[in-house]
């Protein structure tokens, strides 16, 4: 079991999807994120989602994720935010976004 305190120190933002890239040099296929994430800027991610979405797909989508992990190198690439998801019994994964629309950068709580 985790505390509130523990809870609190993952940062969980809104942002939108602005920009889609390939990403041939990933072990598992995963697509190049470019996420705005408003006051807090741009961040990149590598995301294992190709199996259910294509790029156009995710242009302009509203995404969650976590800012305040350090960045990772992923071969050539550094991820800077990790988009959240649910696993399906695939082992798909199925972004969580908000039901509505929000504010880039708006926190998760």
């Amino acid at each position: 079991m985790i505390t509130w305190n523990d809870f609190e120190k993952i940062d969980m933002r809104v942002g939108t999807i602005i920009e889609v890239a390939p990403f041939p040099k990933a072990r598992k296929p995963a697509w190049q994120l470019k996420i705005d994430f408003g006051p807090l800027g741009i961040r990149r991610s590598s995301a294992q989602i190709t199996g259910l979405y294509q790029p156009a797909d995710l242009l302009q989508r509203q995404v969650v994720a976590v800012v305040n992990f350090p960045p990772k190198q992923i071969a050539d690439f550094m991820s800077e935010c990790l988009v959240l998801g649910v696993y399906t019994e695939e082992k798909e994964v199925i972004l969580l976004q908000p039901e509505r629309a929000a504010g880039n950068g708006q926190k998760i709580g």
